[in-house]
């Protein structure tokens, strides 16, 4: 197991508390330092071996933390959110470390974290939790593009996904979404059951599944938007937009820039969004698999 606060004995060098496990098992001496030279050898920790944890840095400690784990050469590793307790850059170091273990080891590692950026780099399957229930099992991709329940949806993404509640509809005899005066057509929309019309519902979509441009796009698939808020982020920005009064992000390219009150036209596809039921929040209509 490896703890969020590395618990390591503050006396003993880095090679002891690697050891530690070991010795109290009773192993012979030349099998615990062929075991403390492999896994110094895997996370680069071999000139740390005769330091002790208060001349280590955050990362150098939480790599001996997951040494000393290593050494047992057991088939299941915990870790209880190892990263939390250090700076942003060190965690997407570290984060690269634990895959590349991960990958040459082939061990099953629980992963247990509140950042969903870890949970989605390092997982092969993730199990979304609220409350001790299990809200969503499934590979990252699937947790992300088809979320099972407004709660999973709305915590996995950075910005969230963004949500209109509004009602099922129909024109020209094919279904809509229908909110104020506007209509956003459901006809590629893949739902489990019947799309009611006069159903209240949300629609949900993330901010890179919406394309932003000058000129209206196909209609009932395009609204008009007015800009609230140009957000830099480097290799791209988020334009945080109104739409039927409610807020939105999208995600553009950084080369574009939005002024406040500028009026722009948004693209939707369908395909990529999900309907959720709004009396309970649950997928009721969501293109989703149920467990």
């Amino acid at each position: 197991m490896v703890f969020q606060s590395y618990a390591l004995y503050p006396q003993m060098t880095v090679e002891k508390n690697l050891s530690f496990g070991l010795r109290v098992a009773g192993l012979p001496k030349a099998e615990i330092a062929k075991r403390i030279a492999n896994a110094a050898d895997i996370l680069q920790i071999g000139p740390l071996l005769q330091r002790k944890p208060g001349a280590l840095s955050g990362g150098q400690r939480q790599r001996v933390a997951i040494g000393r784990a290593l050494v047992r050469d057991v088939d299941v590793f915990l870790f209880d959110e190892p990263l939390s307790n250090l700076d942003a850059k060190l965690r997407s170091e570290l984060r690269v470390e634990i895959k590349r273990l991960h990958h040459k080891l082939a061990n099953t590692m629980i992963y247990v974290t509140h950042d969903q950026i870890e949970a989605l780099t390092l997982a092969d399957r993730i199990a979304v939790m609220k409350g001790g229930l299990i809200q969503q099992l499934d590979e990252p991709l699937t947790i992300y593009n088809k979320p099972r329940n407004l709660f999973v949806a709305s915590f996995i993404g950075s910005p969230s996904m963004n949500f209109l509640k509004g009602e099922i509809g129909e024109k020209d005899g094919k279904p809509v979404f229908r909110i104020a005066d506007l209509d956003i057509s459901l006809e590629n929309y893949v739902a489990q059951e019947p799309l009611q019309p006069g159903r209240s519902v949300i629609f949900g979509f993330r901010p890179e599944h919406i394309a932003i441009s000058d000129q209206p796009g196909v209609a009932g698939r395009s609204c008009r938007a007015v800009v609230d808020l140009d957000e830099p982020m480097g290799a791209d920005s988020l334009v945080w937009l109104k739409v039927a009064g409610k807020a939105i992000s999208v995600r553009v390219d950084s080369g574009r820039r939005y002024q406040n009150g500028e009026i722009v036209h948004l693209t939707f596809d369908p395909a990529l969004a999900s309907l959720f039921d709004s009396p309970d929040r649950r997928p009721y209509l969501a293109n989703l698999m149920e467990y």
